[in-house]
């Protein structure tokens, strides 16, 4: 919004040229950083103030981790105060025309209302599950479905118009038309090793990572200060990639495919970092607020569609390694459970608990210690993922 009144200003005198400062994109990143970083910090006593007073506290589950129990009722749902500073910000600082940022808009609010439905009925109905899993998958199936097939097409070519051209080509021959080399799988640290995946490989593995990234954040968030931190870093990191991706002269240098528009994301991303930083100003030991669903699904369904967006899956893989160890942890727990409780008729345990992080709670470590090592780890891993921007 404020590009296009710049550029109107610019028009009715030469005296204003200055704001041609609004045409760089990075002035416009730092601006939106700031800018959501002074929403949530501004906004967020008030927040959380009114949380509390409509009673919106965090139920605690008898069988976890003994020393959560007295966090019971501290506020949740603070992702809210998230999705204000993301929104607020985004909506002022990029380029209106950008499909690409609307559509993980689009994500991160439509994965958004899911969770605040999941933590409403966790604080008002008083049930620590919240959502059933089926009912949460499928609304986050819709969500990611729509945004993979969408995205399958818009990639590939650099207008509307020309995705739907595409999109008619691929009926018109018996969705057999395959997708230009933008839409491939690229594999980091290797110059000239991508996989063609065509449109239905290019839709699942688009649908898998938005609707498994939105899932491991969520499952992420459990201790203080765990998951939004990671994010930030993870989240900045996909912004360099969208700002080499969108650039032709960056992305012709580092042989990285040239998409037009995607370089704007680094606006959402920059706009998701100073939120989260805001946010992080609360979240901290001991938490004033919690995320809540509403904001770690929308989060993760943030990273995943601008890791799809930079075509940079793989990347957000190794980058978001902590995210995956938590999602990967329920999985191996609640399967290895299920399988010896039918071979021995006794349910048994890989970890103490989990997910990863209250196994490392249960060792004996302290809340303090897991979110900052975790903090630590995903430091590394995501200056290995920018170091694949030159190591190839």
């Amino acid at each position: 919004m404020l590009l296009s009144l710049a550029q109107w200003l610019q028009t009715l005198s030469p005296e204003l040229s200055f704001f041609r400062v609004f045409q760089y994109l990075t002035f416009r990143a730092v601006m939106a950083a700031v800018t959501a970083l002074l929403i949530g910090l501004a906004f967020g006593p008030w927040v959380i103030r009114k949380l509390a007073e409509l009673k919106l506290g965090q139920p605690i589950r008898e069988y976890g981790v003994q020393s959560h129990l007295n966090k019971k009722g501290t506020p949740t749902m603070g992702g809210v105060l998230i999705l204000i500073g993301i929104g607020t910000s985004t909506l002022l600082w990029f380029d209106w025309s950008n499909r690409f940022v609307w559509i993980v808009l689009l994500v991160t609010f439509g994965l958004g209302a899911i969770g605040w439905v999941d933590d409403y009925r966790k604080v008002v109905h008083k049930n620590p599950e919240g959502m059933r899993s089926r009912e949460k998958y499928f609304w986050q199936s819709v969500i990611g479905l729509i945004a993979a097939f969408y995205l399958a097409f818009a990639v590939s070519e650099s207008s509307n118009v020309r995705v739907f051209e595409l999109f008619l080509r691929w009926l018109q021959s018996g969705f057999s038309t395959p997708l230009p080399p933008n839409a491939d799988l690229f594999v980091p640290f290797f110059k000239e090793i991508s996989y063609p995946l065509g449109v239905w490989g290019f839709i699942i593995l688009t649908y898998l990572v938005i609707v498994g990234s939105s899932n491991a954040v969520n499952l992420t968030d459990g201790l203080d200060g765990l998951a939004i931190m990671p994010v930030v870093m993870v989240g900045s990191a996909l912004g360099v990639f969208a700002y080499v991706v969108g650039n032709s002269v960056f992305s012709r240098y580092l042989l990285f495919p040239y998409i037009p528009g995607v370089g704007e994301l680094l606006i959402f991303c920059a706009a998701m970092a100073g939120a989260g930083l805001a946010f992080l100003w609360f979240n901290t030991h001991p938490a004033q607020v919690f995320m809540g669903d509403v904001g770690a699904l929308a989060l993760g369904g943030a990273l995943g569609t601008i890791a799809v967006i930079t075509r940079q899956e793989i990347v957000l893989f190794i980058m978001g390694g902590i995210f995956v160890a938590e999602a990967l942890s329920v999985m191996a727990q609640v399967a290895w459970f299920k399988y010896t409780k039918r071979r021995y008729g006794e349910g048994r345990r890989i970890l103490k608990m989990a997910p990863l992080h209250h196994h490392f709670e249960k060792s004996g470590w302290t809340e303090t210690q897991v979110v900052v090592r975790f903090w630590i780890i995903t430091m590394l891993l995501c200056l290995v993922g920018l170091a694949s921007l030159k190591l190839r």
